[in-house]
């Protein structure tokens, strides 16, 4: 399958059907008088979150959606029909932005949600409204308006409470196989996650939470290296991060530097998700002495100067993951209730998570204008590894 997580279309709303001329012709009633009817509305464009939807691919192929237009009015008084509206369903988690303008226009967050982008035209109106005592034979009608035109675009950012973030081969897919029931293809080599995993951690019955694993972040991730700065933008939606360290990396490099590359990436891409709840999770500690890792982890702690909660795992076993997972829960709990009962805490937060966002398109946006500027390589020097422009829309297609 595809995933895609942004698409740009365009939206027409229907025009509304034009005011009928007519005039009563009946035997033997003379003179009958006006009696042409108002047109139809022109259909309007809505947008529908639908929980059955997880990708925005179907917006690729098509990108232009017109709502039908209004029927005119008729003679005897008969109304034109008003056009249906033209309802575009798309992932719960998307945002709607208007391209031209450059505004956000909504966020449908909630399964059945629905924003109206394009209103439909008015209907035009028929002679008989234009009747009155001193015009008994009215000749004027009124044109439906047309709808309105809207190039939007849709970016996804996945729903979850809990996001991963670390390394390739951190032991994200691991950790999230581990305590759900995603199965994310796991193998020791970099970027085996191409897409954006979900898995729902049920920690007993009715406590549950959504957990997401994004392809892992390397050294140059916020200037568009590797796969990370395209999934970056789905952990603004995240009410903690998980930073996952590997603590015995294949490739020799020590952990806490390691640590602070990715929370360097983090920053540079947006300062305010680098403020966001964020614990550490060390990982992999089944593969190190009690020496080595107390040395590592003090190393760790002290390259971040973290004052955070920390957790020592071994994802592939499952030590320590019930502990963390425990933990989560009974703080997603607190930050649920806590903003239940505190409306400015929820705005707040909707605030936090707006500026977030918006931070990520201007830092994505700058990246694409940043690559239109580059010269063409010649062919002998060009990389057929390079990002181009297309690599940031995220259409990846892998195989489970």
């Amino acid at each position: 399958m595809k995933f895609v997580d942004e698409a740009s279309i365009s939206v027409y709303a229907g025009k509304g059907g034009n005011g009928c001329l007519s005039f009563r012709r009946e035997k033997y009633i003379a003179k009958g008088g006006p009696d042409g009817g108002d047109g139809g509305d022109g259909g309007s464009v809505v947008i529908e979150a639908d929980d059955a939807l997880n990708t925005m691919v179907d917006y690729r192929y098509k990108r232009n959606y017109r709502a039908e237009n209004g029927g005119s009015g008729r003679g005897d008084n008969c109304t034109g029909k008003s056009a249906e509206e033209l309802v575009l369903r798309v992932p719960v988690g998307t945002t709607i932005i208007d391209e031209d303008l450059g505004e956000v226009m909504g966020d449908l967050s909630a399964v059945g949600q629905q924003l109206l982008v394009a209103q439909g035209g008015f209907h035009g109106l028929g002679n008989t409204r234009f009747k009155s005592s001193t015009n008994r034979a009215p000749r004027q009608t009124s044109p439906g308006s047309e709808g309105e035109v809207r190039n939007l675009k849709l970016e996804l950012k996945v729903l979850a409470d809990v996001g991963l973030l670390g390394l390739p081969n951190a032991g994200k897919s691991t950790l999230i196989r581990a305590v759900s029931a995603a199965k994310p293809k796991v193998a020791d080599y970099p970027f085996t996650t191409l897409v954006p995993n979900l898995g729902v951690i049920k920690v007993e019955n009715h406590r549950s939470f959504v957990m997401a694993d994004i392809p892992g972040l390397i050294e140059g991730a916020s200037e568009g290296a590797g796969l990370g700065i395209r999934f970056l933008k789905h952990l603004t939606r995240n009410r903690i991060l998980l930073h996952l360290v590997d603590m015995a990396p294949y490739d020799g490099v020590e952990p806490a530097d390691a640590a602070v590359s990715i929370a360097r990436e983090l920053e540079r891409f947006s300062p305010t998700l680098a403020l966001r709840e964020r614990w550490l999770v060390l990982n992999k500690t089944d593969l190190l002495d009690e020496e080595t890792f107390a040395e590592r982890r003090a190393a760790v702690l002290e390259a971040l100067d973290w004052q955070g909660k920390v957790y020592s795992i071994a994802a592939i076993s499952g030590y320590g993951t019930a502990s963390l997972c425990g933990d989560l829960m009974t703080r997603l709990e607190e930050c649920r209730a806590a903003e239940a009962s505190d409306p400015q805490l929820a705005a707040a937060e909707r605030t936090q998570q707006s500026q977030m966002q918006l931070e990520a398109r201007e830092r994505i946006n700058a990246l694409r204008a940043a690559r239109r500027k580059e010269p063409l390589l010649d062919d002998d020097d060009s990389d057929e590894d390079e990002l181009g422009e297309d690599d940031f829309d995220v259409e990846v297609e892998y195989r489970p």
